[in-house]
């Protein structure tokens, strides 16, 4: 332990960005379970080596975080202190993590310009900067505390009172989302429920591209985007018109999408079932696996007068 209390700040850093982590992703997976999504892990095992990857990354990422952030902040409240008639305090710490996040965002932002040759709109980066101060002044509040409680000669355990009441507030919030979730108020986001007339009708790309399905099992394309292998790597679309046939894809005892062929352009794709009951969605993947690229249709539907 330095007698200036670095090694109590940085640790009661790391174990303040954990925390938030912690409860951030929480809330993010909270709010994710009410609203369209991939689904999470399946299987005890899955579940284990998800965690164990999210709490390692969050650990280094809070200590890289700690090292080019946080500790700078406090280094420049303790400079800025040293005049006369200045003392440092949480204050001081405080004001100090705008200056810092500010400069992050500047040579992130700039370098990622320089890459992509394309600077973000202004918007953005404020929002960046809003986003980072945020999430550094807790943890920068947390270190300047530990760091004077050594410089006094009182004994300090910041880092494991952070890590205890990050804990209670990670339980907190898990707590609240279950009774949320069980009691009805939010309900777990599920795919609509198809049958062969749901699914007939009309449906459409936003970019003139359409696919009408009968009730039969018949199929018409019109301009439908064709995405095939081009060689290169990549799936390139191609316009798809004429006559096919479809069928639903069941699963579980539910339709989950449907099949569909157009023997003239040679398109044979399964698309699965998305979006609400109101507004209902087919896609399938586009590029590599895993890519979250999407060609999706939505259907037309016609009001009645």
């Amino acid at each position: 332990m330095h007698p200036d209390g670095f090694g109590a700040a940085f640790c009661a850093s790391m174990a303040g960005l954990c925390a938030e982590v912690a409860v951030a992703g929480t809330l993010g997976v909270l709010v994710m379970l009410s609203r369209e999504h991939e689904g999470l892990p399946h299987g005890l095992m899955m579940i284990a080596a998800v965690v164990f990857v999210v709490a390692l990354l969050s650990v280094l990422v809070s200590g890289f975080v700690t090292a080019v952030a946080v500790m700078p902040a406090l280094a420049l409240a303790r400079r800025v202190t040293r005049r006369p008639g200045r003392r440092e305090g949480p204050l001081w710490n405080a004001a100090a993590v705008p200056v810092v996040s500010a400069v992050a965002v500047a040579v992130f932002g700039g370098v990622s310009a320089l890459g992509s040759l394309s600077p973000a709109s202004p918007v953005k980066y404020l929002l960046w900067w809003a986003s980072l101060t945020a999430a550094l002044l807790p943890a920068t509040l947390i270190a300047g505390a530990a760091g004077r409680r050594v410089r006094e000669g009182r004994a300090t355990r910041m880092a494991r009172r952070v890590s205890r009441d990050g804990a209670l507030a990670w339980l907190a919030v898990g707590a609240v989302g279950a009774a949320v979730y069980g009691t009805g108020l939010v309900s777990v986001y599920q795919p609509p429920r198809f049958d062969t007339e749901q699914l007939a009708g009309t449906w459409t790309d936003g970019r003139g591209g359409t696919v009408r399905l009968a009730e039969d099992g018949a199929a018409v394309a019109d301009g439908l985007d064709n995405y095939v292998w081009d060689g290169t790597g990549k799936d390139r679309p191609t316009d798809c018109d004429g006559a096919g046939t479809w069928k639903p894809v069941k699963g579980g005892g539910k339709i989950e999408g449907m099949s569909l062929r157009i023997g003239s352009c040679e398109l044979k794709r399964n698309w699965s079932v998305s979006g609400t009951a109101k507004e209902p969605r087919l896609y399938h993947e586009i590029g590599k696996p895993g890519s979250g690229k999407r060609y999706v249709l939505t259907k037309i539907v016609k009001h009645k007068k």
